[in-house]
């Protein structure tokens, strides 16, 4: 007797990851499994990392790392930060906060330049930290906070000034690489992370992260007190034979490299204009339905779009209908901003369909939610 198997229902993620992934890249997941010591995942591990060199456009080194993007995100903070540094931190949302903390963790002083939410640091202020800050070791930065839909113009600046500190510049950009340019030569950002779920469209498990050579000779002369996320020992692995530390998940590289190979195939150029385009169509669609944007004009993200959420309007019950009655996923806040805010990923294979289906999925939901959204941005009124 044959038991037929019943598929789950497809929907649309607009979150701000994991995002919507091509059944190609799915198939390659689909590869048979093989020695991650052999020829095959050599050979698999060098197009990953030759493909990810021309993302970051670096000429630089690249490690791929089995990891979520907060692991990534921890590999590139204990592999410069050592106890009594001194960082300067730019703090404007949950998840630069969560980048000072790990530093604090790794035992530094951490100077911090912070912003209401839905706003940035004027980069004047951080450059004045940075002047100010003695024996700097670091300037951390988040690219694009996922938890405010903000993002900052400034890196180049960033690194300009930490260089003149004798001082490294490290960027998480998680959620930004891939959507926006991120040259990190040309920008002068010594270590960068980005992870697989993100503007990359592949499935969750793995992180880039991309070193000049002055980070790779500083982490082999002074190695970070931790195992997995060395990152001298991940290059020592690499460089004696083109192969990982420890076991990655092959079947995630699989997908990365299909991934990376998608994205070429389009040219980054080509997808960071789609980002743009689909953010403006994003942005444009939700003020005109009423709206109101929660980040502020000058930074407002192009990979993730927030959105005040209208007075009356109970965000759970709405993402809740939106997802089980349009097959729509967005998220809301968390922290203080938990119920204050909606969150819409733009990111990865993202099309300006995809942004149609979403706003006239949300117009539908307001709707059956008993909600009339007036032409005064933020303002509902119950029609029933």
């Amino acid at each position: 007797m044959t038991v037929a198997t019943v598929q789950p229902k497809k929907k649309l993620l607009m979150i701000p990851g994991p995002t919507n992934v091509s059944d190609r890249v799915m198939r390659a997941m689909l590869k048979p499994l093989v020695n991650h010591k052999s020829k095959e995942f050599h050979d698999l591990l060098a197009s990953i990392t030759e493909k990810g060199k021309r993302l970051f456009q670096t000429k630089e080194n690249l490690l791929t790392l089995t990891a979520s993007g907060t692991g990534g995100v921890e590999a590139m903070t204990f592999a410069l930060v050592r106890p009594g540094d001194s960082v300067v931190v730019p703090v404007y949302g949950d998840f630069s906060q969560r980048l000072a903390e790990v530093i604090e963790i790794a035992g530094a002083k951490v100077v911090k330049v912070t912003a209401e939410a839905g706003r940035i640091p004027p980069l004047a202020d951080i450059e004045d930290a940075i002047r100010r800050t003695e024996k700097l070791k670091a300037v951390y930065t988040v690219h694009n906070e996922t938890a405010t839909g903000c993002a900052i113009p400034y890196i180049r600046e960033l690194a300009e000034a930490a260089h003149k500190k004798g001082a490294f510049m490290a960027v998480d950009g998680v959620s930004s690489v891939g959507g926006y340019s991120v040259p990190v030569d040309a920008w002068g950002v010594d270590i960068c992370v980005t992870a697989s779920q993100k503007c990359i469209a592949a499935p969750p498990g793995a992180v880039l992260l991309s070193l000049n050579k002055e980070v790779e000779a500083y982490v082999k002369k002074t190695p970070p007190v931790v195992r997995y996320f060395d990152l001298a020992k991940h290059l020592e692995f690499y460089e004696r034979g083109g192969f990982t530390a420890f076991t990655p998940a092959v079947s995630i590289f699989y997908a990365v490299e299909e991934a990376l190979a998608e994205l070429e195939e389009e040219t980054l150029q080509k997808r960071v204009a789609r980002h743009v385009e689909c953010a403006r169509l994003l942005y444009s669609t939700t003020e005109s339905m009423g709206l109101q944007p929660f980040a502020q004009k000058e930074c407002r993200s192009n990979t993730v779009i927030t959105l005040a959420c209208p007075e009356g309007v109970e965000d759970e019950k709405f993402r809740e209908v939106l997802s089980d009655e349009h097959d729509v996923v967005i998220t809301g806040g968390f922290g203080p901003l938990k119920g204050k805010i909606l969150r819409v990923g733009s990111m990865g294979n993202v099309t300006p369909a995809d942004i149609r289906r979403t706003t006239d999925a949300m117009a539908e939901t307001f709707s059956e939610l008993g909600h009339t959204l007036d032409a005064k941005p933020g303002v509902v009124t119950r029609s029933r």
